[in-house]
């Protein structure tokens, strides 16, 4: 199987990044990841002031995908995500939704086991999960932290094993690149930072022509869901419910008030992340309602 090493990341999602690996629609890859620190955190001494910005959320890649052209979506289905043994979470002032209460920096190691992630003596359930998936926008570059239509710091749980992740392919082979995983994380990532922690991702990566779903799409066993990030949670709100109305007028005979009503029923919105520059939330409806 074809892999991207850790050594070969990128800080900003851009169409002129050279591709360090090409494969074929249907292909698996895997991606070996660093931490969002880059490495540079091991230690409790290691806190936010000697972090060097410029090289936070590193994303491994950009993967080359052969056949897949501008207008096109990206089908990633996440098989296998593989942690190191080590994570670190941290805060400081200034730093997510407590800021204000926050009086001075810390940085706490994690220990990363089969099945949980333990927190000063806590044992919080695993929640691996990829932060940062995207492709390259058509536009101007986009940094890794930063989340919107193309993916990006995403922060949201579902991105997991067994899930498939739709983006919009904007540029010929799409460039896709990931990294920032978390052991466990909470929804919102209230402080800034979950257990972040460097691994393997395997995925299998499918070019889909003519595909109608709002981008990016989430699909996991049990959901479909539509996500959005904007500068505020109402506009991101606001775009997700709008593409999961969308969505269900095309899967389904309901109009849009109609639509809208089901959602009132059975749509749950969440917030992804409240903390990055663009505010990430979601609407989830189970499958199997929808598929009946």
């Amino acid at each position: 199987m074809k892999k991207i090493t850790r050594d070969q990341v990128i800080f900003e999602m851009n169409k002129e990044n050279e591709p360090v690996l090409s494969v074929k629609s249907g292909e698996k890859v895997i991606f070996e990841t660093m931490d969002c620190f880059s490495g540079e955190v091991c230690s409790a001494e290691d806190t936010v002031s000697g972090i060097d910005f410029s090289k936070v959320n590193p994303a491994t890649g950009p993967l080359f995908v052969e056949d897949a052209k501008v207008g096109d979506t990206l089908k990633v289905k996440i098989n296998r995500i593989s942690l190191d043994s080590q994570g670190v979470t941290l805060t400081a002032p200034g730093l997510g939704l407590l800021s204000e209460g926050i009086e001075k920096e810390e940085t706490v190691l994690t220990e990363v086991t089969e099945e949980t992630t333990n927190y000063k003596g806590f044992e919080i359930p695993l929640r691996k999960m990829i932060g940062v998936i995207g492709t390259a926008p058509a536009g101007e570059p986009v940094n890794t932290g930063t989340p919107h239509d193309h993916g990006g710091n995403l922060d949201t749980i579902l991105v997991r094993e067994g899930s498939i992740i739709y983006l919009p392919v904007e540029v010929e082979g799409a460039l896709l690149s990931m990294g920032d995983m978390h052991s466990s994380m909470g929804e919102g990532e209230i402080m800034g930072a979950g257990s972040e922690v460097a691994g393997e991702i395997e995925v299998e990566v499918e070019v889909v022509k003519d595909s109608n779903l709002p981008l990016p799409f989430i699909e996991t066993e049990d959901l479909y869901v539509t996500l959005a990030s904007r500068e505020t949670m109402e506009e991101a709100s606001q775009l997700a419910l709008n593409h999961m109305v969308q969505f269900l007028q095309v899967k389904t005979d309901l109009t849009f008030n109609q639509a809208g009503m089901f959602l009132s029923l059975a749509g749950d919105l969440k917030v992804s992340q409240a903390v990055n520059p663009n505010k990430t939330m979601r609407v989830e409806v189970r499958k199997d309602i929808i598929d009946k």
